[in-house]
């Protein structure tokens, strides 16, 4: 899955977000390639920020734990978003 800055992506339990940016990791292990989190506005009118690694922006929903669940993916790209 690729992450696109600028796009909307909607939360598999509804919410929409907007990706702001990719950003590396300063934490990241001297020698080891730069862990990326993914910089993201929440769209409800709170207009939270969040970070998460981009690994787990990425990942797939867990359908064991979430078994109601259609979207394949934590975070869906919504191409026609207003």
């Amino acid at each position: 899955m690729e992450v696109i800055v600028g796009k909307v992506y909607r939360h598999f339990l509804g919410k929409y977000y907007r990706v702001l940016f990719i950003a590396s990791d300063s934490t990241t292990p001297k020698g080891e390639p730069l862990n990326e989190v993914v910089v993201y506005e929440e769209l409800d009118g709170k207009h939270r920020i969040w970070t998460r690694p981009i690994e787990l922006f990425c990942e797939k929903v867990d359908k064991d734990i979430y078994t109601d669940c259609v979207q394949e993916y934590r975070f869906k790209l919504i191409e026609d978003y207003d």
